[in-house]
């Protein structure tokens, strides 16, 4: 027999499907999912059969090669983790997170119409360097995968306009249920705002490092250099710097935020370096291919530290304000309703007896 909180729980984690406007939202993503992720395969199955040697010892060519998997891999970690933030946002009614899901899905928008240029150029020269199969059946790997490189963007396109729909309305019942909860303290909604902007940051902070480092480890898989290993360890850190981030926040810690903060400077710094070493002589073959998508890719993630850091500060002015009591649950509640907020990068819902209830 199943316990009454652990049914009360699994109702709590899909209860939003209730919901006609959240529904449709969560479908849209999970469809655009499934079809990316489905196109994205078929481009690169096609350019493995259309391989004519499993090898390629130029590292020019190589990287040419490796712009079709770094694509791939790359969108299925896009597609699969916009399906969790959208879940999570509809499961909290963050629209704040809502509309950031809206935002980052137009950012894949213009990275999957970027794939477009990018992977014929590639194609090209590996056609043109004898590479690529000659035989009829597979000597126009171009024009096989041309239409469906296409269609992923217009995908794409209509989902981002159904979407922007679809948070509106969400837009329009959520803040109706956050302000029954939250009341009319001005103030205080104003503060418990700049908290739900940074969490949301947070998880677009963890989106674009870990979407710039998966194409960055493809293009470089197989090398020795020590690069590499940095590139790996940054992984965890950075879920850990994350992490502690929201930890610190939650509690008002000043001096975890500030070493926090310090943090964010050095991912800034790591950012501006790879930059540089994109384009840094003797380097810049390797990334010849991707170059343009990588640079994108970690121009927005400075731009997105930077409005980290920036509301970091915003936040840590509002500590000692009231907040904090709305964030953490107070020690003598009843555990099975306390399971593991703490640590996560959300909002917890605290049912204190103020007229400020956290959403």
């Amino acid at each position: 027999m199943v316990p009454s909180g652990a049914a009360s729980s699994r109702r709590g984690k899909t209860e939003f499907l209730s919901n006609k406007w959240a529904k449709l939202f969560f479908f849209v993503v999970a469809l655009q999912a499934l079809i990316g992720v489905t196109f994205e395969a078929y481009v690169f199955g096609r350019s493995q059969v259309s391989l004519a040697k499993p090898d390629i010892d130029d590292p020019t060519l190589n990287s040419q090669y490796k712009t079709i998997p770094t694509f791939l891999a790359l969108f299925i970690f896009g597609f699969l983790y916009m399906l969790l933030l959208s879940w999570d946002a509809l499961r909290l009614k963050n629209t704040i997170q809502i509309i950031g899901i809206c935002v980052a899905n137009l950012a894949l928008l213009i990275y999957t119409i970027l794939q477009i240029d990018q992977i014929n150029n590639s194609v090209e020269t590996l056609q043109r360097n004898g590479v690529l199969k000659t035989d009829d059946a597979d000597n126009n790997l171009w024009a096989k995968t041309k239409p469906f490189l296409i269609a992923i963007p217009a995908i794409i396109g209509v989902a981002s306009v159904a979407l922007a729909y679809f948070a509106y309305q969400l837009y329009r019942e959520f803040a109706w249920d956050i302000l029954k909860q939250i009341g009319a303290d001005y103030r205080m909604k104003k503060r418990f705002l700049h908290y739900q902007v940074y969490i949301a940051l947070l998880k677009f902070d963890f989106f674009f490092f870990l979407g710039f480092t998966v194409q960055f480890l493809v293009i470089v898989t197989g090398k020795t250099d020590p690069e590499l290993g940095l590139t790996l360890a940054a992984i965890p850190v950075t879920i850990a710097i994350l992490l502690f981030a929201a930890f610190f926040t939650q509690r008002e810690s000043k001096i975890g935020m500030f070493a926090i903060i310090v943090l964010y400077f050095g991912g800034l710094a790591y950012f501006f370096f790879k930059l540089v070493r994109i384009y840094q002589p003797g380097k810049s073959q390797n990334y010849d291919a991707v170059r343009r998508s990588l640079t994108a890719f970690a121009v927005l993630t400075i731009i997105l530290i930077i409005c980290t850091i920036i509301n970091a500060f915003i936040c840590m002015s509002n500590f000692g304000a009231g907040l904090k009591n709305h964030l953490v649950r107070p020690k003598g509640q009843d555990p099975e309703k306390d399971d593991s907020n703490s640590y996560q990068m959300h909002d917890n819902k605290a049912q204190l007896p103020s007229r400020m209830t956290i959403d």
